[in-house]
């Protein structure tokens, strides 16, 4: 009887810690998501929404030019990449035509994206 107790005992303890570890890097991953924007993406919120109850309508992973569709109306816009890189909003497409202003990580505007085509992502 003995020997089950300190089983059930260890098996409590290690399922204990193992839950801790779990909600730990549970937090530490969301810890880098700011209203619903994963940590090293970009994040476009729908037209008139705000932060849209952290829940963005298009996101971004990659470096480069990515073509806007349907993107018409002021848009809250949120850089929450890594590692230094910043974002441009450009009234061409493939990150072309005229490429305004330097958004740098953790920075967020409310902008008019209809004169806007596309968004460029750089890593400075």
């Amino acid at each position: 009887m003995r020997k089950i107790t300190k089983a059930a005992a260890a098996l409590a303890f290690a399922a204990a810690a193992l839950t801790a570890t779990a909600t730990g890097a549970n937090a530490a991953q969301a810890a880098g998501t700011v209203h619903g924007c994963p940590s090293g993406a970009f994040c476009i919120y729908p037209q008139n929404a705000g932060w849209n109850n952290d829940r963005p309508s298009n996101t971004y992973y990659s470096y480069g030019a990515h073509n806007l569709s349907n993107q018409v109306g002021n848009h809250m816009i949120f850089n929450n990449q890594t590692g230094g890189a910043w974002v441009r909003t450009c009234t061409g497409y493939n990150g072309t035509g005229d490429c305004q202003g330097w958004m740098a990580a953790g920075q967020s505007f409310v902008k008019d994206l209809t004169p806007i085509n596309s968004v460029l992502l750089i890593r400075q």
